[in-house]
C-alpha cells in the first residue's frame, strides 16, 4: 500500500515537471507563430513590394479610411490648382530673395553685437584684474610702499575697525563702504537685499533702492557688519569671519583720494552741520584760525558771522599728529587701506567712482541681482578731479607733499597717478 501510494506522489511530481518545463520552453519559443520564419532578406522585399499592406496593417480601420481617402483627394486638388502666373512668381522669388537678405543682414548685426559685448566683457576682466593684481603688488612690498597694517594678519585687526564691512547672508555679499565714495547708494541697494527696511507706504521691505529714503541708510543698525559678530557670535566670530570672507563675494569702491578728501571738505564745512562743527569745525578754528574771543555754539551761528574753517585749517588738522593721538581719522577722510584692510582681504571687484555706472552694472550681473534692482541713477557727486589745482593752490607746497604721504598708499593701491600738478608747482 506504501509503494503504491508513493508511486502516485512521483507521478503526480512527474507531471508537475513536465508541465513546467512545457511553460518554459513556451515563453522561449514565444507561443504559436502561424506563419514560418522567413529570411529576413525576404521580409525587406515583401515590406518594400507592398508598402500600402504593411502601413495599413499597422493602423486602425477608421485611420486607414482617413489616409485612403486623403490620398485619393491629394492628386484631385493638385490637378484642380492652377499654375502660377509668370509674374508672380517672379515677385515671390524676389520676395524671398530680400528676405534672406534682411536674415543675412540682422545675423551679421547679432553676430557683430555680440563680439562688442565679448569685447566689452573681456576687456573688463582685463580691467578687473588688473585692479586685483595692483593691490597685491603693493601688498606685498614690490612697490617700497610702506603703510600700518601692510603686513598683519586679519585676526590682528581689532573689532571696532571692522564695522564699514557689509555682510548680506542671504546673497553671500561683503561690501566694504568708503564715505564720499557712493555709499550712499550702495548702502540703499544692500537695504533692499536684505529687506532691513519696512517701507511705511506698503509696510514690506523696499524693493527698489531709489525709494530708499537716503537719510535712512546711514543707520547703522540697519547693517550688520563685521564689527557687530562678536556681540551676535561671541567666541566663533573671527571663524565666521573667515568662512563669509573665503565663500562670499567681496565688493569695494574707490576713488582718487585727493579729490575725495575735497569731496569730504565740501559736504561736512562748507555749508552748516551741526554734529561736524561741534566735534571737528570748532576744533580747527581754535588751533588754526587765529579766532579771539569764544565761537559761536552753533554752525549756523557761526556760517550767519562768517566763522567757518577753511579748506587749508582742514589740511592742517589732517597733517597735525595730535589729531590721531585724540581719536582715529573720521570715516569721511580716513585712508581707505584702514577702512577696508585690502592687503588682508581679497576683493573681488574694485570699483571705481569715476566709472561707476558700467563698474555698477558688471557688478550686479555678478552679484547675480541684476534681475532684482537696478543701481539708483540719483544724483552724482559733482566734486571732479579738475578741481584739485585750484583747490590746493592756497596750500604751501610742503603740505601738499605731506599730505601725499599721508594718502600715497591709496594712491598705490588703487592704481591713481601721482598728482604732480598739485605736488610740484
Amino acid at each position: 500500500m506504501g509503494i503504491w501510494r508513493g508511486l502516485r506522489v512521483a507521478f503526480i511530481l512527474g507531471s508537475l515537471f513536465m508541465i513546467l518545463l512545457i511553460i518554459v520552453y513556451w515563453d522561449d519559443i514565444g507561443g504559436f507563430n502561424l506563419y514560418p520564419l522567413q529570411d529576413p532578406k525576404h521580409r525587406t522585399l515583401q515590406s518594400d513590394s507592398c508598402p500600402r499592406t504593411t502601413t495599413g496593417s499597422l493602423l486602425s480601420p477608421s485611420t486607414s479610411r482617413v489616409q485612403s481617402s486623403s490620398s485619393l483627394t491629394v492628386p484631385a486638388t493638385a490637378s484642380s490648382t492652377k499654375p502660377m502666373p509668370e509674374k508672380t512668381r517672379g515677385a515671390a522669388e524676389e520676395q524671398k530673395q530680400e528676405e534672406g537678405k534682411d536674415k543675412q543682414e540682422q545675423g551679421k548685426e547679432e553676430t557683430q553685437e555680440d563680439g562688442r559685448e565679448r569685447s566689452q566683457t573681456s576687456a573688463d576682466d582685463r580691467e578687473q584684474e588688473a585692479r586685483k593684481q595692483r593691490i597685491m603688488d603693493v601688498c606685498s612690498g614690490r612697490d617700497d610702499v610702506e603703510f600700518p597694517g601692510r603686513t598683519r594678519a586679519f585676526e590682528q585687526i581689532p573689532n571696532r575697525e571692522l564695522d564699514h564691512l557689509i555682510v548680506d547672508d542671504t546673497h553671500q555679499i561683503i561690501y566694504c563702504y568708503v564715505p564720499k565714495v557712493a555709499c550712499t547708494n550702495w548702502k540703499r541697494v544692500m537695504v533692499v537685499l536684505s529687506q532691513s527696511l519696512i517701507s511705511p507706504s506698503s509696510g514690506k521691505p523696499y524693493t527698489d533702492p531709489e525709494a530708499v529714503p537716503p537719510d535712512l541708510v546711514h543707520n547703522s543698525t540697519l547693517h550688520l557688519t563685521f564689527a557687530k559678530f562678536w556681540r551676535h557670535y561671541g567666541s566663533l566670530s573671527r571663524h565666521l569671519m573667515a568662512l563669509k570672507l573665503q565663500h562670499y563675494t567681496k565688493f569695494l569702491f574707490v576713488r582718487d583720494p585727493f579729490v575725495r578728501l575735497i569731496s569730504a571738505f565740501r559736504n561736512k564745512f562748507g555749508r552748516p552741520n551741526e554734529d561736524f562743527y561741534r566735534q571737528f569745525g570748532s576744533v580747527m578754528l581754535r588751533r588754526y584760525g587765529n579766532v579771539s574771543g569764544s565761537l559761536p555754539e552753533t554752525a549756523a551761528e557761526a556760517f550767519a558771522a562768517g566763522i567757518k574753517p577753511t579748506f587749508q585749517q582742514f589740511i592742517t588738522y589732517l597733517l597735525d599728529p595730535e589729531t590721531e593721538k585724540e581719536s582715529m581719522f573720521n570715516e569721511h577722510w580716513r585712508q581707505v587701506y584702514r577702512l577696508c584692510h585690502p592687503c588682508q582681504i581679497k576683493y573681488d571687484f574694485i570699483g571705481r567712482l569715476e566709472t561707476l555706472e558700467p563698474d555698477a552694472d558688471r557688478l550686479l550681473k555678478l552679484l547675480e541681482v541684476d534681475h532684482l534692482l537696478r543701481f539708483p541713477s540719483g544724483a552724482r557727486n559733482r566734486t571732479a578731479t579738475s578741481w584739485e589745482r585750484d583747490w590746493f593752490a592756497q596750500i604751501p607746497i610742503t603740505m601738499r607733499r605731506e599730505l601725499y604721504k599721508l594718502y600715497e598708499p591709496d594712491f598705490e593701491l588703487f592704481g591713481y597717478p601721482k598728482p604732480d600738478s598739485v605736488l610740484h608747482q
